[in-house]
């Protein structure tokens, strides 16, 4: 053993493979950690709802931290924390994102809002979460009490100069990450993985150095700072790769699972 008391995995490009599944021997991995007494909780720029398909074949009890952390859900959705995007902030940063050409999606509360559902990733998205979005004509309804915000690009020169402009002008307002190449967050300044982490220590009582993190995307790497053992996927960028102290395989290759048995459990 490792003495690792709790592990944080990020979702999607981490603990499921590219179909949006989990391997046989990912779902095995997480029996060995509750076997071995270690918590299991799972942290994703997904709504709390759309990981809730994750619950029972894995068996979750710790909470979900669902839009990077901006609403932690016990596993049956009861809210425990809420961290939302300052009302007056909202138009704003939909100003922003619309600005260098990305399309924009609303998350409040339990629901995901767009303006046109033959979108870009629209398709894409509610097969991942399980549920459809609502089509709203105008956001103006939908503005206050925000969890996150989307900007959706395939352009991806677009989403990263979009992401350097908000922090320029929405920085100290809110949290600004890339959860995939075509996916810009925005999100409570709060809301970010790095914050997972501290809760989840203070729930359980595990200081951050008995903790360790798994993910793939920039959005993943403050959680790595805050945890004492940090694993970055085979698939992850190199700037992600970088900021962990060991990289597993790829998502595909049983990345996650891999990880579990080396760097969880110690065993070779």
């Amino acid at each position: 053993m490792t003495g690792i008391k709790l592990l944080l995995s990020d979702v999607d490009g981490t603990l499921v493979r590219s179909d949006k599944t989990l391997s046989p021997r990912s779902v095995d991995a997480v029996n060995a950690l509750h076997d071995a007494g270690i918590h299991f909780a799972v942290t994703s720029g997904r709504p709390p709802r759309g990981m809730q398909m994750l619950v029972d074949p894995l068996e979750i009890r710790a909470p979900l931290a669902g839009f990077n952390g901006g609403l932690v859900v016990e596993p049956d959705l009861e809210v425990v924390e809420r961290r939302l995007v300052p009302d007056e902030i909202v138009p704003r940063a939909i100003a922003l994102l619309e600005l260098f050409g990305l399309s924009v999606w609303v998350y409040r509360g339990a629901d995901w809002f767009v303006r046109d559902p033959d979108g870009t990733h629209v398709e894409r998205e509610s097969h991942t979460v399980q549920f459809e979005p609502s089509v709203v004509a105008s956001f103006d309804e939908v503005s206050t009490r925000v969890a996150k915000l989307v900007g959706v690009s395939d352009d991806f020169d677009a989403v990263a100069t979009a992401e350097r402009a908000a922090h320029e002008g929405l920085d100290e307002h809110v949290a600004v990450s890339r959860s995939q190449p075509y996916y810009l967050d925005i999100t409570h300044p709060q809301a970010n993985k790095g914050a997972v982490v501290t809760y989840l220590s203070k729930r359980y009582e595990v200081p951050p150095e008995e903790i360790a993190t798994i993910g793939d995307m920039p959005n993943d790497v403050l959680m790595f700072a805050h945890s004492g053992v940090s694993i970055a996927m085979g698939n992850a960028h190199r700037e992600v790769q970088r900021a962990a102290r060991h990289v597993t395989a790829a998502n595909d290759e049983d990345g996650f699972a891999k990880a579990v048995d080396r760097h969880i459990l110690g065993r070779s």
